[in-house]
């Protein structure tokens, strides 16, 4: 039988879950941008520049950048938000209490192209369900339950 959340858990779960949607949208679109930045440097030989001789956003050929360099900062702010999607996927899935299949395959989604926004629905779907599915358990059927006789 897998492991079922822990009762003190219940209350964190919904804010956990919140909280990994939430992450999980923001690094699917910042992977997708990553790889139209990749095909852009790897295939057309172009960065973008912001702010430099070419206007506000401008396609510089490779290596020639001299004003701020996007791609690069790109490439920075989906690092760094992939660490903190790491940290809301831990805390749903040490909540949950799955096993490590589970939180290897969310870890993926921020390296997966459109593995993301899957996930997000299926994991949310997933947890909602275990949830209820205890909440249902531990709540005795209206047949179960002792009716007294009314004087």
């Amino acid at each position: 039988m897998p492991l079922q959340p822990r009762e003190r858990d219940l209350p964190k779960i919904p804010g956990a879950l919140r909280f990994y949607q939430i992450t999980s949208v923001i690094t699917g679109v910042l992977l997708l941008l990553l790889c139209g930045e990749v095909l852009l440097k790897w295939w057309f030989r172009m960065e973008i520049e912001m702010g430099g001789a070419f206007g506000f956003l401008a396609l510089v050929p490779d290596g020639t950048v001299e004003a701020i360099n996007i791609s690069l900062g790109l490439l920075i702010v989906h690092g760094w938000f992939y660490v903190v999607y790491l940290v809301s996927i831990f805390r749903v899935w040490s909540l949950m209490r799955w096993g490590i299949v589970w939180l290897v395959l969310m870890a993926l989604g921020g390296v997966i192209p459109f593995l993301s926004f899957f996930l997000e629905v299926q994991i949310v779907r997933k947890a909602r369900t275990q949830i209820s599915s205890r909440n249902g358990a531990n709540t005795p059927n209206a047949h179960q339950a002792e009716v007294e006789p009314s004087h």
